[in-house]
Order: structure tokens, then C-alpha cells, then sequence
């Protein structure tokens, strides 16, 4: 077996060194530093994958690949295992819910990709800014938190960077991503008893999401 034979083996089962070839499309040319919180967020996602975990926190300062792993990388590498699997993606703005989408069509739309996963295509006739359906039906879905999402439901839910750093002290706006996130993003998954919700941001405030969500687990008596 050759060697990028074996590198494409690899990357098909183990999502850590998916990330980091993920990483090399998406950022050509920039360092890439290799560290145990990104073996650990990509075991975490594996256990999302096999349906171990049905929700999941990742709070994580910025510059950390928390994005690029669970926004980018892990969508790919759903689709590229499962080209039927269906996506929901969330960030604060259009743009960088957009932003994430490109980055995924760009890594599903690379050589190296259809070699690793030659049975995940994206569709030439779903392939929009926002959405891109696979030949299988499955599909990655973007909006913005609070943006539209009429009709589209989910196997996975990501919600990546929920609320914009300048507008976290204000508690209206905090408020309306946690509303958002209560009475639309969590109603969406097909399956509630078995699709998952990550949600991935760094702590801006005491009662910003993340604080919401651990406050309900504390409430029941979770412990993390």
C-alpha cells in the first residue's frame, strides 16, 4: 500500500487527520499546529458520528480550529462516510454561515476528497451559496441564527459562533439566541431522539448560550 493510499485510509476513519488535510485546503500556505484539543474535539465529533453523543458544547477560545473541525471538516467527513446524512449549519451572520458553506464544498470538491470518498457527489443540480445537496440526497444547510429555515430539518444541527462578540453584553440579543435556539434550532432535528446538536463558541458572557445550556444540565442534576 502506498503511502497516500494509506493517508486516504486514515482520513476516512479517523477525523483528526481529516482536519488537518482539511485544514491545507481551506488555509493554503499557513502553519498548521497540530495539538491534543484537536484529537480531542475530533473524538468527540467521531462520537457524535456513531450517535454516542446527542449533544455536544465545545467552548473554545478563538484561533483554536474549533470552526474549521466542526463546521467545515466534520460536515465533509459526514457526508463523504454517509452521502445521505443531512446537515443543518447555524452562525450569527449570513456571511459567515456562508463563509463555512464554501469552505465545505471547497474540501468535498477536491481531488484528494473523491479519492477518500468517491461515493459522496455533490449534486450539479442543488449546488447553491447556501445549500449543496449530494446525488444520495443528503445535504449541508446554512442560515444565520434567527434567518430562515422553513422546511429543512436535520440529522445534525451545528450551531458555530451563535452570537457576534460586540453584541454579547447585551441581554436582548442574548436573549434572542437563546429563544431562537429553544423554539427553532432544537425543533428540527428529523429523529429528536437520535439526531444531535453541537454547538461550538467561545464564552463571551455568563448567560450567553453555552451558560444557558449549563445551567439547564446543572438544573437536572447533570454533571459535564
Amino acid at each position: 500500500m502506498t503511502d497516500r493510499k494509506l493517508l486516504y485510509r486514515f482520513a476516512r476513519n479517523d477525523l483528526a487527520t481529516f482536519i488537518h488535510m482539511v485544514f491545507q485546503r481551506v488555509a493554503p500556505g499557513a502553519n498548521y499546529q497540530h495539538n491534543w484539543h484537536i484529537e480531542a474535539i475530533a473524538w468527540h465529533l467521531e462520537q457524535c458520528a456513531a450517535g454516542m453523543i446527542k449533544r455536544l458544547l465545545i467552548t473554545m477560545p478563538p484561533r483554536h480550529l474549533k470552526s474549521i473541525s466542526a463546521s467545515v471538516a466534520f460536515p465533509a467527513w459526514l457526508l463523504g462516510r454517509d452521502p445521505s446524512k443531512q446537515i443543518m449549519c447555524a452562525s450569527y451572520s449570513a456571511d459567515l454561515a456562508s463563509d463555512f458553506s464554501r469552505q465545505t464544498r471547497m474540501v468535498m470538491d477536491a481531488s484528494w476528497y473523491k479519492q477518500v470518498f468517491p461515493r459522496s457527489q455533490i449534486s450539479p443540480l442543488k449546488d447553491t451559496e447556501m445549500f449543496f445537496e449530494t446525488t444520495l440526497r443528503g445535504y449541508r444547510f446554512a442560515t444565520s441564527v434567527g434567518g430562515p429555515n422553513t422546511g429543512f430539518g436535520g440529522d445534525f444541527s451545528i450551531i458555530d459562533d451563535p452570537i457576534k462578540t460586540d453584541e454579547a453584553s447585551s441581554e436582548a440579543k442574548r436573549s434572542a439566541v437563546i429563544d431562537w435556539f429553544t423554539n427553532t434550532a432544537s425543533t428540527r432535528l428529523n429523529d429528536p431522539a437520535n439526531g444531535v446538536i453541537i454547538v461550538v463558541m467561545q464564552r463571551l458572557h455568563v448567560d450567553d448560550l453555552a451558560g444557558h445550556l449549563l445551567q439547564q444540565l446543572a438544573a437536572r442534576g447533570v454533571s459535564r
